[in-house]
């Protein structure tokens, strides 16, 4: 190689030591933001889960469901952290990519674990929710009875007597009248009744699947991104 192209390519690798020097700054300052970024996963975990109450279909769902929706960040944090490999990193930094790659693969395990359990979650609050919105439409339905029978029992002129002391106007010229118009109000509030607690129980059912469904499919993808996490992270565990 003649002087003249050494003395041409002097500048350019000139640059290339520059552009090099600039990216260990910026792998640093990324690097940094990804440890950070964990610590207040970690925070956002141990909120979530503190106090633990094991065996409660609902805590555990919801607990399941706030830990999904904060996975972005830890993604975020660990694709920082792992920005760069083995380059320019400090000696402690060796032990800590090697510890996060193996965790990557245990939180993909672990997310892969919770999903039969939200599925079941998902399983238990329907019945439960149904059972509660049934329970109680039927309390419902049972005082309105109550109320049927004793207005069936009453004499139409006592009827007249409880409205009028309710400060309702009754028209007294037909009390017999008065008392089968109050007798089918009382059959179409129980109507209401049963119509309410159906659309309720829909309304719960479809919210409980909506978030279910999400929630779910957000462990399924954040497992299998860990799981990615730790294939392409070999270099990390490599003790070469």
């Amino acid at each position: 190689m003649t002087k003249s192209n050494t003395d041409k390519l002097i500048p350019v690798i000139q640059e290339l030591q520059e552009f090099a020097f600039n990216q260990v700054g910026s792998m640093t300052i990324l690097r940094v933001l990804g440890y950070g970024l964990l610590l207040l996963a970690l925070f956002d975990i141990v909120e979530t889960f503190v106090p633990p109450s094991i065996m409660n279909p609902v805590w555990e769902f919801q607990a399941f469901g706030a830990l999904v929706e904060r996975i972005p960040v830890t993604l975020i944090g660990l694709a920082l952290v792992f920005f760069g490999e083995l380059n320019a990193r400090a000696k402690w930094e060796f032990f800590t990519v090697r510890l996060l790659s193996w965790l990557s693969l245990l939180l993909a395990i672990i997310f892969i674990l919770l999903i039969p359990v939200g599925v079941s979650n998902t399983v238990r609050l329907s019945k439960q929710s149904y059972n509660q919105i049934n329970n109680l439409s039927q309390q419902q339905i049972t005082q309105a009875e109550q109320v049927e029978q004793q207005l069936s029992q009453a004499k139409p002129e006592q009827i007249e007597s409880f409205l009028k002391s309710q400060g309702r106007s009754v028209d007294a010229s037909n009390p017999q009248e008065l008392k089968t118009k109050v007798l089918s109000e009382v059959s179409q509030a129980k109507e209401r009744i049963k119509l309410q607690a159906q659309a309720n129980q829909s309304t719960q059912r479809l919210n409980l699947l909506k978030n279910s469904v999400k929630w779910n499919l957000g462990a399924l993808v954040s497992a299998t991104l860990f799981f990615v996490f730790w294939k392409t992270t070999s270099w990390a565990r490599s003790k070469s």
